[in-house]
């Protein structure tokens, strides 16, 4: 019998609802923790691609709530985002956006989140 490796588990959260967006902003704002959301579709292989990625930079960053959002399950919250384009990652802080990167560009996408969260951990120091 083989042994399986245990996955570790995702820190990417599935918003699967308007309320469930409401919830985790609310939770994440209440406890001044910087927000990243990747807007994506099933039908985007850019968007689908970047998934690998997104888990990685969620687990490189613990302090961090990192959402991802199905704009064809959910797509209240993609257009109250302004969420025109397939992937677009958002990030947030006190529930307002402060920064959005539009296109599967994961040197980029690391560059800004590094000095997002790090600009954030600064300010609550």
């Amino acid at each position: 019998m083989e042994s399986q490796e245990q996955q570790p588990k995702s820190r990417v959260i599935k918003v699967e609802s308007v309320e469930s967006w409401d919830f985790y902003i609310t939770q994440a704002t209440n406890q001044a923790c910087p927000i990243v959301v990747h807007f994506t579709a099933l039908w985007c292989m850019p968007s689908v691609a970047m998934n690998p990625v997104f888990e990685e930079l969620a687990s490189s960053y613990p302090d961090g709530l990192f959402l991802i959002v199905d704009v064809d399950a959910v797509k209240e919250v993609a257009t109250k985002m302004e969420v025109k384009a397939m992937p677009t990652f958002v990030l947030m802080k006190d529930g307002a956006q402060v920064d959005k990167i539009v296109g599967a560009n994961p040197e980029e996408i690391r560059k800004r989140i590094d000095g997002f969260v790090q600009s954030i951990r600064a300010y609550n120091a």
